[in-house]
């Protein structure tokens, strides 16, 4: 890795885009790539210009046109590497395809994701082999048929060779979590819609844990806030649910909206996206509740969390779905991208996207992928997901 602080970065050059049509390929520039200094703004003139919490923040004021690389930690140039690309692979400025829930399946190289809320959030999935053949750097995605029980999915993750969502329930229709098949005809089975006869809020987000293989997952009350469910009938915790004994057990309490999760590479510590400040669709937002990620210490045995220590506040809007690398780097989804973190909690760079990015996931061998809901954008960067098969 290279010296923390602010030495000077090596120059970096732009390449011209080349189309090789014999080839069928296509070689892109590599992306902008802008040092911020954090002493730069650490003081600001007395008479501001200050901004609110929602205002996206671009320090060194390029006036380039996103998307680009934010770096604010040199450690961040390991991580994307000597030649990043950023671009668009996928987009449909009329239909919300791409919100959450990113899955990969590297049998197939297709990644699988959960759409708009007002759509239903169905889930849709794209091949990344096409990215092979396009002419245009533009892929298309398509649309996942599931039964009329799974309405409005969140979070995803992959298990035991099957996909996992999270849906938000929909009026009546309870939250559940939902095992799909990740192949036609993509069977859904609902393996857990209550917690002992008790209907959830609104199921966030749901990752496994790296060692006992059990799912963990938050509940969140944006479906009563977004009136498209009943008021809520528990606090918002997280949960972890053993899918062979039907075991369901609160690990953790005390949040506003736990959102996004993730564990540590050896599955020793959990992390918490609490989106508090955000109020939902429907409402507005309030900057003195949380937009912070917390960690914990996860309990031997009954894996309950422990010992909770804010890990980072985002500095724009609120965190939501985490990421990590194999260096045990933080990738979280933004309301301008991507921010990534080091293991202590460092800010090192982000991926500036302009717009919202809910969630992201690695597909090792092509690179990040972004959600942006009407966008899917691909970084090509040195960094490869962990835990992408549980």
């Amino acid at each position: 890795m290279g010296n923390t602080g602010n030495a000077p970065l090596p120059p970096l050059t732009m390449r011209r885009t080349l189309v090789s049509a014999a080839l069928l390929s296509l070689v892109f520039a590599q992306a902008p790539i802008v040092r911020e200094d954090k002493r730069a703004f650490a003081v600001l003139d007395p008479l501001g210009p200050f901004r609110n919490g929602s205002e996206l923040y671009e320090p060194a004021q390029t006036n380039l046109t996103p998307p680009y690389f934010q770096v604010y930690d040199d450690r961040f140039m390991d991580i994307i590497g000597p030649n990043p690309t950023l671009r668009v692979i996928v987009e449909n400025d009329t239909f919300p395809f791409a919100h959450d829930g990113p899955i990969w399946v590297p049998s197939t190289n297709e990644v699988f994701m959960t759409g708009g809320r007002l759509q239903g959030r169905p889930v849709s999935k794209i091949s990344l082999d096409d990215l092979k053949t396009t002419t245009t750097g533009l892929i298309n995605f398509t649309m996942v048929p599931l039964g009329p029980d799974v309405q409005i999915n969140n979070g995803g993750t992959p298990f035991r060779g099957d996909l996992l969502f999270v849906t938000t329930g929909n009026g009546t229709l309870p939250p559940s979590v939902i095992r799909v098949n990740p192949n036609a005809p993509f069977n859904d089975t609902i393996i857990l819609n209550s917690f002992y006869g008790r209907q959830f809020n609104s199921l966030n987000d749901v990752k496994i844990h790296p060692q006992s293989r059990a799912i963990f997952f938050t509940d969140v009350t944006y479906g009563f806030l977004n009136n498209f469910r009943p008021a809520p009938q528990l606090p918002n915790q997280v949960y972890r649910f053993d899918a062979d004994t039907g075991d369901v057990r609160v690990v953790a309490d005390g949040f506003v909206q736990p959102n996004g999760i993730a564990f540590s590479l050896d599955g020793s510590r959990a992390y918490i996206a609490d989106s508090g400040q955000s109020e939902g669709v429907q409402g507005g937002t309030d900057p003195t509740l949380p937009g912070t990620i917390y960690e914990f210490d996860v309990l031997p045995g009954s894996q309950r969390f422990a010992n909770r220590r804010v890990f980072a506040f985002t500095d724009t809007g609120v965190p939501d779905g985490l990421t990590l690398d194999t260096e045990g780097n933080f990738f979280v989804g933004c309301p301008d991208g991507a921010q990534v973190y080091s293991p202590d909690g460092t800010l090192l760079g982000k991926i500036f996207l302009g717009q919202g990015s809910a969630n992201m996931i690695f597909a090792n061998g092509t690179g990040l992928l972004l959600m942006a809901d009407t966008k899917v954008f691909l970084a090509e960067i040195a960094a490869q997901g962990a835990n992408l098969q549980l």
